[in-house]
């Protein structure tokens, strides 16, 4: 199992903040200038562009340009490796709870008489 990963590390940083996390869901419904996608939120532009590149970094999302109107969608499976980690993640605690389980079963059995 892989304890440290620089994309994996990268994926969950722009995952935990809650502005990003709210972009990541607007933009479930499709493409958007990002002069529409800013409009909600209460920041600068210049502040909104550095939640986009974290969010670019985290290879969430990607970024075309038309003209002079630049563009943000989701990129497809991008939260595949996280749900990966996860589910192993997962597996892993229910083995162990499972382990736990089957030995406290033999104390509460006691000694055999």
């Amino acid at each position: 199992m892989t304890y440290h990963s620089p994309h994996l590390d990268t994926l969950f940083q722009a995952l935990a903040d809650p502005t990003r996390r709210a972009v990541l869901a607007r933009l479930s419904a499709g493409p958007l200038p990002v002069t529409t996608l800013a409009e909600p939120f209460d920041m600068a532009l210049p502040s909104f562009m550095a939640h986009l590149k974290k969010l670019e970094d985290g290879n969430l999302i990607e970024t075309r340009k038309e003209g002079r109107t630049r563009y943000c969608a989701l990129k497809p499976d991008a939260l595949d490796p996280a749900q990966s980690w996860i589910e192993d993640q997962r597996a892993l605690w229910n083995a162990r709870l499972d382990n736990l389980e089957t030995y406290l079963a033999t104390l509460t059995k006691g000694p055999a008489r």
